[in-house]
């Protein structure tokens, strides 16, 4: 699949320059919590909320910060005229909108559980809950945004729900649903992620230090971001989704398999896919959460298929953890390296853990990059790796299989 056109947007600003500008320059998004009533001592990556604007007129129903957000990404990069280009192209009834999220607008919720009816607890009459909290919003809201009538769905597996969703729309299309798909996701802060994740004892009181010894949980942020696939041929300048690997391991309901077998299952089936082996890989855009378990379960999987060879880091120290919508922001990031030639080195790490043996890199790199490969895994163990390639035609030079 190509990936003709894609946008992000989160709290280092709108649009992809300004993500990869900040990068350039070593510039976090992150900052002291000040979100709505929130009292926690914590980093968050926060979008500003002047740049939220309402929705259109004609998409009320759907009004909630999570589509403000999702709005606010849309209208960045030419995604607009690109996505009017597709629908003239192939109907607006042949392009899929698959994406992904954790909390949609969950924080609507949270406003009008503040405002219920004194006696009864009746909610306001103004609450809707089906064009906000419902998960499928998200996927509503950027159908009538672009007035698409093809399969939509949305996705909700915790970290991996914005990149699962280009395996969805790589097989609705092979199996002939659309021509095309709308893929991404958006998630956005509220007060349910921000205590919850602080219940379990997971948040940082400082930047979150991914692969740091002493890293101490994770900076929650908000992000959106979207990207077009179509079935076209590619050309040499052209990002193509080679490799799509998933896997889910339910070794618990928080934390990954101490060795990280999920997450190496995903990344053998994602290069399997892409007809590539492991050392075709120049760069491995991590999931990184600056969690104890987290990071050292990926970097154990990551050692056993690729060694200390690969450059890899985590951009989260940049971003932020911006949870559902984790997968397409970092898949994005990782097609700007691609296209731009860069490796971008963690921000905040200082002290490398000795005890995770894989060639993570601190400072940015210039590197002639062929292959990347981005990683995003849930709670539970849901995992998805993602292959993206340039110029190539979707096979290696010895055309043997990942092992």
């Amino acid at each position: 699949m190509n990936l003709s056109k894609f946008t992000l947007t989160n709290a280092l600003g709108a649009g992809n320059e300004a993500t990869w500008s900040a990068i350039v320059a070593r510039r976090s998004g992150l900052s002291r919590c000040v979100f709505e009533t929130a009292d926690i001592d914590t980093f968050v990556g926060q979008v500003p909320d002047a740049m939220l604007l309402p929705l259109r007129a004609d998409l009320s129903n759907l009004e909630c910060r999570n589509n403000r957000l999702a709005q606010l990404c849309l209208q960045q990069d030419d995604f607009v005229e690109t996505i009017k280009g597709a629908i003239a192209k192939y109907g607006a009834d042949r392009i899929g909108v698959f994406l992904g999220t954790s909390t949609s607008g969950i924080f609507s919720t949270e406003l009008a559980y503040r405002e219920r009816e004194k006696h009864q607890g009746a909610l306001p009459p103004n609450f809707q809950y089906a064009g906000t909290q419902n998960n499928y919003s998200l996927a509503a809201f950027v159908s009538a945004y672009f007035g698409l009538r093809g399969p939509a769905f949305v996705v909700s597996s915790a970290c991996s729900s914005s990149a699962k969703v280009f395996g969805n729309a790589s097989r609705m299309m092979a199996a002939g649903f659309c021509d095309a798909a709308i893929v991404g996701g958006v998630d956005s802060l509220c007060l349910t992620t921000l205590y919850g994740f602080q219940s379990l004892g997971l948040v940082s009181n400082q930047p979150c230090r991914p692969y740091d010894a002493d890293r101490n949980g994770i900076s929650i942020a908000e992000a959106a971001g979207f990207a077009l696939l179509e079935k076209t041929l590619p050309s040499a300048q052209d990002i193509q989704v080679l490799g799509v690997g998933e896997s889910s391991d339910a070794y618990h309901m928080s934390s990954p398999h101490p060795e990280g077998r999920g997450a190496q299952k995903a990344m053998r089936e994602a290069l399997a896919q892409a007809r590539i082996m492991p050392h075709d890989i120049s760069y491995i855009n991590l999931h990184g959460t600056a969690t104890k378990t987290n990071d050292a379960a990926e970097g154990a999987a990551v050692a056993a298929l690729f060694g200390q060879k690969t450059p890899a880091s985590s951009t989260k120290g940049f971003t932020g953890h911006t949870l559902g919508a984790a997968g397409i922001t970092e898949i994005a990031i990782a097609a700007l390296a691609l296209q731009r030639g860069m490796i971008p080195g963690s921000l905040n790490t200082k002290t490398l853990d000795p005890e995770i043996a894989i060639n993570y890199q601190l400072n940015n790199v210039p590197s002639d990059m062929h292959y990347v490969m981005s990683n995003s895994f849930g709670f539970g163990g849901s995992n998805c790796s993602v292959v993206l390639g340039m110029g190539t035609n979707n096979s290696n030079q010895n055309g043997k299989p990942a092992p």
